[in-house]
C-alpha cells in the first residue's frame, strides 16, 4: 500500500517561504489583492496622451505635467458620461485614482473613480496665484532687471526645432546688423518635456562667457501651449540667470510668468531682435548727423574765436601799440628827472652837512690846539707830562709843537 505523502504547513508570511515550502502563486495573487485594495482613492494632475473608447470602458493614458510618468487608467463610461464635454487628448485633467489587481493575469491597473477637466479659468488662477507669490519674493522688481548690453558680440537662442519664432528672430537681427552672431539651442517648447529643455538649454547657455545676451522665443500658442514658460522652475531659472533674458513669449496679448522675470520682455519674436541689436542704417545715419552736428559746432567754435580776435586787434593798444609805448616813455622821462633833481637835492644838502661836520671834527683835533699855541711836552717812553713833579731836574724831554718837534732837559724854575 502507497503511503500518502506528509502535507506541509503553508507560511503564514512572505518571509517564512522557502525553495522547499513556497506559497501557491493563487495565495500570493490573493494577498497582493488584498494589500492593493486596503490603497485609498488619490486625485492625481496630468495630460491625457493616449484615449481608447471601446464599447463602455475607455482606456487613458495620463502622463505627469513635468517629468517623464505616465500610468494606465481605466474609466468606466458611467464615470464618462458626467462630463459636460469629451475629454480629449492633450487636455490637462485632475483625477481620482484607485488601484485594482486583477488575479487572473497579475496585472495592475488604476481605475479612474471621476476624472475632471481642468478649464482654462482654473489654470489662470493658478498662474495668478503662482505672480503673486514670486512677486511678493522681489523676483519681478525693476532694480533686479540687468541691463542689455548695445551690441551683444553673440546672441543666445533658445526655440523651438525649425520654428518660425527662430527664422523670424535670426533674419530680422541679421537684416538690422549683419554681422551679429547666435548660439542657437533648438528644444521643446511645449509639451511635458518642454520645461526641463528649455532650463537645460538656459543654463548652457548662461555658462558660455561668449554669450551677453540670451532670448527665449516662441512663435504664440494657446494658453495651455504656452504654460511651460509659467512654471515655477523655468522662472526661477530665469531669475537665478547672470546673463540678461528677453523674453519673446507668444504674442502682445500672450503675457506668462516668463515675461515678467525676463530683463525685457519684447511683444513677439520680431520685435525682440529688433531691441537686441541696433540697426546698422539707422547708426550709420546718426552717425553721420553727429558728424554734422560736430563740424557745425568746431565752424561756430572757429568763427567765435575768430570775431574775438578780430575785437581785440581793433582795440587801440593792438592798433597802435607805438602809443602805448610812447606814453610810457614820456612817463619814465618825468620820474626819471624828478628822481634826478630830488637825488641832486639830498646830495647837496648832505654835502653841506659833511662839511659842517669836518670844520667841527677839526676844530676839535690836536693840531688846532698846537695851532693855537699849545704844546705837548713827551718823557722818552713817549708818556705825556701832566704834572712838574714827572718830570725833575735834567730830565730828558720831548716838546711837540704845532711846526714839529724838538728835545728840551727840564730844569727848576727860580723861586
Amino acid at each position: 500500500m502507497q503511503e500518502t505523502p506528509e502535507r506541509k504547513t503553508i507560511p503564514a508570511t512572505a518571509a517564512e517561504t522557502t525553495p522547499e515550502n513556497p506559497w501557491p502563486l493563487a495565495l500570493l495573487s490573493q494577498k497582493l489583492k488584498s494589500h492593493i485594495e486596503k490603497a485609498p482613492a488619490a486625485w492625481v494632475e496630468g495630460q491625457i496622451i493616449e484615449l481608447n473608447k471601446r464599447a463602455n470602458v475607455s482606456y487613458l493614458t495620463i502622463r505627469d505635467i513635468d517629468d517623464e510618468v505616465s500610468l494606465s487608467v481605466t474609466v468606466w463610461g458611467s464615470v464618462l458620461s458626467q462630463l459636460a464635454t469629451p475629454l480629449e487628448r492633450g487636455a490637462r485633467v485632475v483625477a481620482s485614482l484607485k488601484p485594482d489587481f486583477w488575479m487572473k493575469t497579475g496585472r495592475l491597473s488604476m481605475q479612474g473613480r471621476d476624472i475632471r477637466p481642468v478649464g482654462l479659468g482654473d489654470l489662470l488662477a493658478r498662474i495668478e496665484q503662482l505672480r503673486q507669490a514670486l512677486a511678493a519674493e522681489g523676483l519681478f522688481n525693476a532694480d533686479r532687471k540687468k541691463p542689455l548690453p548695445l551690441l551683444p558680440h553673440r546672441i543666445g537662442l533658445i526655440t523651438g526645432r525649425n520654428s518660425d519664432a527662430m527664422k523670424d528672430v535670426l533674419r530680422n537681427a541679421a537684416l538690422r546688423w549683419p554681422a551679429v552672431e547666435f548660439e542657437v539651442r533648438e528644444v521643446a517648447v511645449q509639451g511635458v518635456n518642454a520645461v526641463t529643455a528649455v532650463i537645460g538649454a538656459l543654463r548652457e547657455l548662461d555658462a558660455d562667457p561668449q554669450v551677453d545676451v540670451i532670448v527665449i522665443a516662441r512663435g504664440g500658442g494657446s494658453m495651455e501651449d504656452l504654460l511651460p514658460f509659467s512654471h515655477e522652475s523655468l522662472v526661477r531659472a530665469a531669475a537665478d540667470a547672470v546673463t540678461p533674458i528677453v523674453s519673446a513669449i507668444g504674442h502682445e496679448a500672450d503675457r506668462p510668468l516668463l515675461d515678467d522675470v525676463a530683463d525685457l520682455r519684447a511683444s513677439t519674436p520680431t520685435d525682440a531682435a529688433k531691441r537686441i541689436v541696433p540697426d546698422v542704417t539707422e547708426e550709420m545715419r546718426r552717425v553721420d548727423q553727429a558728424r554734422l552736428q560736430l563740424n557745425r559746432r568746431v565752424n561756430q567754435l572757429l568763427d567765435r574765436e575768430r570775431d574775438r580776435l578780430a575785437q581785440l586787434r581793433s582795440r587801440p593798444a593792438l592798433a597802435n601799440p607805438e602809443s602805448m609805448l610812447l606814453a610810457r616813455h614820456d612817463d619814465v622821462a618825468r620820474l626819471g628827472g624828478r628822481a634826478l633833481t630830488a637825488v641832486r637835492g639830498q646830495v647837496g644838502r648832505h654835502t653841506d652837512q659833511v662839511k659842517h661836520l669836518r670844520a667841527q671834527v677839526r676844530a676839535l683835533s690836536p693840531q688846532k690846539t698846537l695851532d693855537r699855541g699849545y704844546a705837548v711836552v713827551q718823557l722818552e717812553d713817549r708818556s705825556i707830562v701832566r704834572d712838574p713833579a714827572q718830570a725833575p731836574d735834567g730830565t730828558p724831554l720831548k716838546i711837540r709843537v704845532a711846526g714839529g718837534d724838538f728835545t728840551a732837559a727840564a730844569t727848576s724854575a727860580p723861586q
